[in-house]
């Protein structure tokens, strides 16, 4: 496979699956920019070895496999600071064998619980409307920041800021990785079907 063969394979798995990726990231590492981060690590991975070894029989969970490994070596740096490296290496094994499940279910399930609650992060009442649209578009739509820019006719740097404003914001309100219990779901909804509204009209 050529080069450009590779690039265009990489990209059309990228769009597909990239959802799914950042939402299992986002719920191991509870952070959705450092989500995109190490998913972004894999797909830069993808696009070093694909062209040398060929596109994996199954793309997408060679993906998601490398992207949780980076992000387990991203808890393992972060964990060494506060704990004995025997203890650090007991969680990190048992870690690893408790999301190998989480890879095959994931696999399995094309939208998936995770895509789910990275739905309602994204279109999280603390965001401005605009923001949980291109947050929406960015991280579960797999659009670029350039195509979300000439969708919504606004200059390129202008929308990267509204997206890395919408990650602070959700950082620092600790917007938890979840589907909202049902007395405030009702709510949440309507939000999400905002911005759906929006996307599709």
């Amino acid at each position: 496979m050529t080069a450009s063969n590779t690039d265009r394979a990489v990209d059309a798995v990228w769009r597909m699956e990239s959802a799914r990726i950042v939402a299992s990231l986002t719920r191991m590492v509870g952070d959705v920019d450092l989500a995109e981060d190490l998913a972004q690590d894999a797909l830069v991975a993808a696009l070093e070895q694909w062209p040398r070894t060929g596109t994996p029989v199954n793309p997408g969970a060679w993906l998601m496999t490398v992207a949780k490994r980076r992000a387990v070596d991203y808890l393992r740096r972060s964990q060494r600071v506060q704990r004995g490296q025997e203890k650090l290496g007991r969680e990190l094994e048992a870690q690893q064998e408790a999301t190998a499940p989480e890879l095959a279910e994931a696999m399995d399930d094309p939208v998936g619980d995770d895509v789910l609650r990275l739905m309602f992060i994204c279109c999280h009442p603390v965001l401005s409307l605009e923001a949980r649209v291109a947050l929406t578009l960015r991280l579960v739509g797999g659009l670029t920041t350039e195509e979300i820019a000439r969708a919504f006719l606004v200059p390129v740097p202008t929308l990267a800021q509204r997206i890395v404003r919408a990650k602070r914001t959700l950082r620092a309100a600790c917007v938890p990785f979840e589907v909202p219990t049902r007395p405030e779901l009702a709510a949440r909804l309507s939000s999400v079907l905002a911005v759906i509204y929006l996307i599709f009209n």
